[in-house]
């Protein structure tokens, strides 16, 4: 036994020198327990898990869809969450997120030039409006033209625009989306998946001011001087019908068919449901997110 602790304390000495002449901190190295500061600790969550008699995912005929939880990002259903798809109109959660990194809410614009095809929140040449409610026609009315007032105002050019929303999709790591114009009309190039826009969505209503937007029913606006009315409706049906349900975005083009991107919070735990390709957006996500909260209960780490 003598001879052992004689052993280590050698041991122990030698790498003290070893340390020391290399400049490596030792204190650093010493085998003791660091303690994290309060700043310093990882934010862990509740993170859901299957109860014992879960039954099975409901049958949906959308071409693709994804059900994430939206504090750990655990998928709990997928279905050809990576195929490739045009986006249509959730393409405007990212013109709302790129326009505000440009414009502040109180900005004041005068619409000179629009695009009258699609849904429109009811703007005229000559309009002086903000940023504020053009989000509102953007995001409750859908309108394109709301879309295209802000990308030709908020950026140095419409093309410079549009390069951001693309440089925005790469920081968030919606590596298989590609924007090509701020409405979500078909493009051949204009493309997402179930996945990159459960990201999306999960980063647009992270911001206050679109999330409260998203959730609106309908809302009555004016532009700048009060002599012009906008009457808005969102076209989420879910709105008030689901338990919980936040809005989040609709879309839909003959190419895309219907789409559904929501956000639903029970107990607070949130889920990010996105049904793409479908002809019962509503239906098929309500059964998804009924399934979800359903079949699983979440689980403090």
């Amino acid at each position: 036994m003598r001879l052992f602790l004689i052993i280590i304390i050698i041991i122990s000495t030698l790498t003290t020198i070893v340390f020391a002449n290399s400049g490596i901190n030792y204190n650093f190295l010493n085998i003791q327990k660091k303690y994290f500061s309060k700043e310093e600790l990882p934010k862990l969550y509740p993170y859901p898990v299957k109860i014992g008699n879960s039954t099975s995912p409901p049958q949906i005929l959308a071409r693709s869809a994804v059900v994430i939880d939206t504090k750990t990002g655990i998928t709990l259903f997928e279905k050809e969450p990576d195929i490739l798809h045009l986006p249509a109109s959730t393409t405007k959660l990212m013109t709302a997120l790129v326009s505000l990194e440009r414009c502040s809410p109180e900005t004041v614009i005068q619409v000179t030039a629009l695009n009258g095809e699609g849904t429109l929140m009811g703007l005229a040449e000559g309009d002086i409006i903000t940023v504020q409610n053009l989000l509102y026609g953007l995001l409750v009315a859908s309108g394109n033209d709301a879309a295209y007032v802000l990308a030709n105002n908020c950026s140095d050019s419409y093309s410079h625009f549009i390069s951001s929303m693309n440089q925005k999709a790469k920081e968030l790591k919606m590596l298989n989306t590609r924007f090509e114009n701020p409405a979500g009309f078909d493009d051949n190039l204009q493309r997402s998946t179930a996945r990159d826009l459960a990201k999306l969505a999960k980063v647009a209503v992270a911001n206050p001011l679109i999330s409260k937007i998203v959730q609106t029913k309908s809302i009555v606006l004016t532009d700048v001087t009060g002599a012009k009315t906008y009457y808005l409706e969102n076209i989420n049906k879910l709105l008030g019908e689901v338990e919980g349900l936040e809005g989040v975005k609709t879309g839909q083009t003959e190419g895309s068919l219907e789409i559904l991107v929501t956000k639903t919070t029970r107990d607070g735990n949130s889920l990010i449901v996105a049904v793409l390709g479908s002809n019962d957006r509503f239906g098929e996500s309500k059964k998804l997110i009924e399934w979800a909260f359903e079949n699983h209960t979440w689980v403090a780490p």
